[in-house]
Formats: C-alpha cells, structure tokens, sequence
C-alpha cells in the first residue's frame, strides 16, 4: 500500500510507537517519496520525545503531519481506493505483527469513501485544535507583551508625580521632568489607541472621518512630536526630503498614526544615522496619481525570521513593542484604498518602509 500511493494517503496512528513501527517498516520513507511527487500526504499521530526524530524528518519534506490522540485502531487509506484498519493490541511492541489484532483491508468503493470522511473529520479537528493552541498561546504572549509595555511608561509618570509633589518651586523649575512624564503618557496613550484600533478592525466596526489635507505638512507634525523620542540626537538625525503639499482626502488621526508607527519603529531600531522620510507624487498607469510615503532608515533591518510575517497581527522580533504597529498600518491604509509593504536597504544597513495613498 506504501509503494502503491500515486495521489493520496492518509494515515492515522494510534499511539507515539507505531509511528517508529510504521518508519521501521519503510511506510513513512515511502510516504516523503510520495510526497516530494504529485502524492498529498496526511498522517495524524500523537507526539512524544519517544518519535521526535522521525517527526523531524516529517517536518522537512512535503508531508502534513499533525498531533493526535491515542486511540485502539488504527486506519491508511490509499488513492481514495483502499483501505486498510488495523487494531491496537500491543501497545508498546516491537514490531508491527506483535502490535496489531484484527485487521481489515477492504477495496470496496463505499466503504473507502466511509472511513476518509472519517479521517477528514479527525484531521479537520485536529486543524482546529492546533489553531487554537496557536491562538492561546498569542494571546498569552499579547498581555505578557501589553503589560510590560502599559507598565514601561507608568512606572517613571507615577515616580515623577511623586517627586513632583513632594517639591516646592516655580513649574518652570521642572520643565525637563514634566517632558518626561509627557513623552511616557503618550506611550501609553498610543499603547491604549493600537489595542483598541485592533479590537475595531476584529469587530470590523473600524470606521474612517476623511477629511481634505495636506499630508505633508501631517509628516511635519508627526516629526515634531516624535522626533523627541531619539535617544542621541548627535548621532541620529530626522530629515524631511519633500514639503510640497500633497493633498489626499484621507482619515487624518488615522494616516498620522500609521506615519507615527513606522516613525518610532525607525527611532527604536536606529543607533546612528539618518531617518529619511519623503512623500512624493507617483503616477499610476492608469492615470491616476498617488501619494507615496517612504521611510528609510540605517538600523538593523528586517530580521528574516519576522520578514513573512511582518505586517501579522503580533509579528514583532524585539524586546519591546506587542507586534500591533504594522499590523495596524497595514489596515489603516488598505482601508483608504493604499498599500504597504517594506524591505532591507540594498547595502544592508537599515530597512525602508512604503505606503501609498490615492491623491485628491
């Protein structure tokens, strides 16, 4: 049945040891040969330290594996045109022989149909299940992730306050404190915006108040506010490439947070050098012309690990920051009808990131 597989096979295990007895006897050999041809592959075993070897090297050819639970049968399927059931009598044998008890093989056209939908239904339930262990796991590794950002700025606002309050003196006298408390408060206002812009677009209530502007003079705005965020002014400059007004009939709260995401990513992943920004006039082949947005930067660039997923709901390689940004950006601007995308600078320093905009 192994040898025979020209376009399916479907392969249900009971326990961790009769994936090692399946691979003992060649079946798993021949099933990545049959995968790396035109033949889909499909095996549900449960998972253990006792086969992770032969998972492995599952997992490097085209074969879909997924974890299982222990059952008394179990059942291959080959083609759509045979079947064969097999039931688990010795759990922890050797050999195949030794392990199994009554078998059925069968090549009637019904009963094929009967048991692959069968296997289809395990396997739909296993997809299932891996997603929402994907899904929990996210959402833990979210509020670890939120807490520490929510908890970042608090700590120096409330230490602050407090050494406020407990000093006398003229407010000017305190000027540089009160910036820090309002750099932090923004941080976390931001934080609070991102979580609940998510929870909008999940909820698909996220709404857009378009508005005419230049989006210009919005980059100069942005730059004003963040730019304070460069932690050594000396060795990181902002620069401004085109003021010349460009105006889009666009959401302007909404355009200024993707402008101030890609921003402070840009100060955040930058220890020395220029961040470029510009937003220039592209026409389209259709006639139409776009605004197009383009920051570059000389950071550390864009980790391949992180690459294909970049613009994903919690993608993020840093050790600050939940991953909401560009996931966020990427909503924002398809929504006007734009988009986004990013990739490291051909000399290998730093990354860019792109956005376009239809022009008024």
């Amino acid at each position: 049945l192994a040898i025979s597989v020209k376009r399916e096979a479907l392969l249900s295990l009971p326990n961790p040891k009769s994936l090692i007895r399946a691979d003992n006897l060649g079946i798993i050999d021949n099933l990545i040969e049959a995968a790396q041809g035109a033949a889909t592959v499909k095996i549900i075993c449960p998972l253990s330290e006792q086969n992770e070897n032969i998972v492995k090297r599952i997992s490097r050819s085209q074969v879909k594996l997924l974890n299982g639970n222990t059952s008394n049968y179990g059942m291959y399927i080959v083609d759509g045109e045979k079947f064969f059931r097999a039931e688990l009598r010795e759990p922890m044998a050797e050999k195949f022989s030794e392990a199994a008890g009554l078998v059925i093989y069968s090549n009637r056209k019904t009963t094929v149909d009967s048991f692959k939908s069968v296997f289809e239904l395990l396997w739909n339930e296993r997809v299932i299940v891996e997603e929402l262990k994907k899904a929990d796991k996210m959402q833990k590794d979210f509020i670890n992730a939120a807490a520490h950002e929510l908890r970042t700025p608090i700590q120096p606002i409330l230490l602050i306050l407090d050494s406020l309050l407990s000093k006398k003196g003229n407010i000017e006298d305190y000027e540089e404190l009160l910036k820090i408390v309002r750099r932090n408060a923004k941080r976390l206002q931001r934080v609070t915006e991102n979580i609940l812009d998510v929870t909008k677009i999940e909820s698909r209530s996220f709404g857009l108040k378009k508005e005419l502007f230049d989006i210009n003079e919005v980059i100069m705005s942005v730059i004003a506010e963040y730019g304070s965020q460069v932690r050594k002014p000396e060795q990181v400059k902002i620069i401004l490439t085109s003021k010349e007004s460009l105006f889009v009939e666009a959401d302007k709260v909404k355009i200024a947070q993707v402008i101030s995401n890609l921003l402070t990513n840009a100060i955040k992943f930058t220890q020395e050098g220029n961040i470029v920004i510009s937003c220039s006039k592209m026409k389209q082949d259709d006639k139409k012309h776009t605004a197009i947005f383009a920051i570059k930067d000389t950071g550390v660039g864009i980790h391949p690990e992180i690459y294909p997923k970049l613009f994903s709901k919690f993608a993020s390689h840093s050790d600050g920051g939940i991953g909401l940004g560009l996931y966020l950006c990427k909503n924002i601007v398809k929504a006007h009808g734009g988009r986004v995308w990013a990739e490291n600078n051909p000399d290998g320093k730093g990354s860019a990131f792109f956005f376009t905009l239809p022009l008024h």
